[in-house]
């Protein structure tokens, strides 16, 4: 295999115009070789995606050509301006059932008005994206914590999954939230269409298998190892193929059995969106919504999947990369995308060596659309669910709950809180509710700080919290270690645990707070120093300051705070209980605590 370069692969930061194009990066270096590596992923990914891409569109509401428009004009964009070599961009399951129910709730599904909403959802999306790279505001990605991901993700699986039921089963059944549809499919029950069943439940127990047990059935059979990966990734085209001739077989669309119908050949047309303010107006929240969820989706799959390889991406530049690929798809006739996990791992594990292989992928779904829609006809809607049934089912995380509860409660409950909010009134209000809860939860910690009373390490000039360590402490002298920054959030809390604390120890007179951990205080906190040490002051205790750091220490040089200090402030901890221990000229007295409670 060709090196690219003479540095491990995308290591080295692209500067000047290749930092915003970077196909001008990685084009200088391609040749034969990596052209192979490209064209084979792309046959494969093309594969995979022409079935998913009719799924997901179905899920989305939309007619199922959409799904192959969506799947064109973004990757060839994302080419040009995506920074991750190996991420596969299109249509996936999550985005499409926001996309369903942001155009649902201003549009009937199958009108022209719906259509229309999804592009403009598509142009809003990529327009945000794009100002957001532009502004280089990556970091807002971090407004979305895993737990609330992960629980999003969860439910949106459970509510994906549960949406096509009614396809395996032939009904018709509504709802916009789990218990509407689990409703709405038990009272269908009783018209469950036989024939549905008999394509819909074969189709996914197929899918199932194709995805861990066909490999390794095929090597077994005498297949090399990648003819074998090849074929078990061809799956969801099988399922496709077979389900099509039992239609004609057996001439089950007499016997109901819905069916994608004719599908317009030809390549995508050049699409407006609407310019309706008030369809902007309805639309802007949601595609707000899609284009976090959708960056941050995308952000971990690239940068999991760069990892591998010692690669680089930006995420500014994604970003941009993702909002012209919205863009462009609002443009082509297509709904919002973004980059999927299992058709990036396709892609990966393929050989794709750069972006072109999207590109190369594209033109496949392009000869698709021109050459191969007819044979779609006959293609039955319960295999297509059963395709997206298979493919979110596999994002249920059943593990993350047990794991975050033995961690963290807090963010068990922003993640349990997520799953049910999503579950019970919609995706949209899930993520608001998730991104709620974690910002209440966050502050709440962050108003509430660890602090721990230290002692001195017996023979060392360590110290550590006498609650979990046996320490030297003396009674005249309290020390206090601060584990966070001091602001207008915490401040109070500070003021009063400082105080409480001295209120405890009659024989008090001098109280250091070591600040190691103290990367900031804000004018809050430097006011509740003031009020700590006036109150101290006026009890004759002492106030002291240890281990201060630079840029803090700088900016209360810039205040009185440190001139009206009534103690000293002392380069180490260790320096400053020597010195205030001896006031008395009290020996140090052990005490013993053992791993209570609290942290390090």
């Amino acid at each position: 295999m060709t090196q690219m370069s003479d540095e491990p692969e995308g290591v080295s930061k692209p500067t000047g115009l290749r930092q915003f194009f970077p196909i001008l990066e990685w084009g200088r270096t391609y040749n034969r070789s990596i052209l192979t590596d490209d064209l084979v992923a792309a046959v494969i990914v093309t594969i995979m995606l022409i079935p998913q891409s009719l799924a997901y569109a179905l899920l989305a509401g939309l007619p199922p050509v959409v799904g192959l428009y969506a799947s064109i004009a973004p990757l060839v964009l994302y080419a040009i301006f995506g920074t991750s070599r190996t991420l596969a961009v299109g249509p996936v399951a999550v985005i499409s059932l926001m996309t369903a129910s942001a155009a649902g709730a201003v549009a009937t599904q199958g009108t022209a008005e719906y259509l229309d909403a999804a592009m403009t959802l598509a142009l809003l999306s990529g327009l945000m994206l794009a100002i957001l790279g532009i502004l280089r505001a990556g970091f807002l990605a971090n407004l979305l914590s895993h737990p609330v991901i992960s629980g999003f993700i969860t439910a949106s699986g459970i509510l994906i999954a549960t949406s096509q039921l009614k396809h395996i089963l032939g009904v018709s059944a509504e709802g916009d939230n789990w218990p509407g549809m689990l409703g709405s499919l038990a009272s269908a029950i009783r018209e469950t269409n036989i024939w549905a069943l008999a394509i819909g439940i074969p189709a996914t127990l197929f899918l199932f298998w194709v995805r861990n047990g066909a490999k390794p059935a095929l090597q077994r059979l005498g297949l090399p190892e990648r003819a074998a990966d090849m074929t078990a990734k061809a799956g969801p085209v099988f399922a496709v193929a077979f389900s099509i001739l039992a239609v004609l077989l057996f001439d089950l669309e007499a016997e109901g059995i819905a069916l994608v119908g004719a599908i317009p050949q030809g390549l995508p047309p050049f699409a407006v969106p609407s310019a309706d303010l008030s369809l902007i107006e309805q639309l802007w929240l949601p595609a707000l919504l899609i284009s976090i969820i959708g960056f941050v989706e995308s952000v971990s799959v690239a940068q999991t999947l760069a990892a591998k390889r010692r690669q680089r991406i930006s995420p500014d530049q994604e970003l941009i990369g993702l909002g012209s690929a919205n863009i462009a798809s609002a443009f082509s006739g297509g709904y919002p995308v973004t980059g999927g996990f299992a058709r990036s791992a396709v892609n990966f594990d393929a050989g794709a060596k750069t972006p072109a292989a999207g590109a190369y992928t594209a033109g496949g779904i392009a000869l698709a659309t021109v050459f191969l829609t007819p044979l779609l006809f006959y293609l039955p809607i319960t295999t297509l669910a059963a395709t997206i049934i298979v493919a979110v089912l596999s994002l249920v995380d059943l593990k993350t709950p047990g794991q975050l509860w033995r961690y963290s409660k807090a963010d068990f409950t922003a993640h349990l809180a997520t799953i049910l909010i999503t579950l019970l009134a919609g995706v949209e209000a899930g993520v608001i509710a998730g991104v709620g809860v974690g910002l209440v939860l966050y502050l709440w910690r962050a108003s509430r700080p660890h602090a721990a009373i230290i002692g001195r390490v017996p023979e060392t000039e360590h110290f550590r919290n006498v609650e979990r360590h046996k320490v030297f402490t003396v009674p005249h002298v309290l020390s206090i270690r601060i584990d966070e920054a001091l602001t207008y959030l915490n401040a109070r809390w500070l003021e009063e645990y400082v105080l409480e604390r001295v209120a405890e120890r009659p024989d008090l007179r001098h109280v250091i707070l070591m600040c190691s951990a103290v990367n900031e205080i804000d004018a809050s906190g430097l006011e509740s120093l003031e009020a700590i040490n006036h109150r101290l002051g006026d009890g004759g205790i002492g106030l002291h300051l240890s281990e201060v750091k630079g840029p803090v220490m700088d900016r209360l040089n810039r205040t009185h705070f440190t001139e009206e200090l009534n103690g000293k402030v002392f380069l180490t901890q260790d320096k400053a209980f020597a010195e205030v221990s001896q006031d008395t000229g009290e020996p140090p007295e052990p005490v013993d605590h053992y791993m209570a409670r609290g942290l390090i």
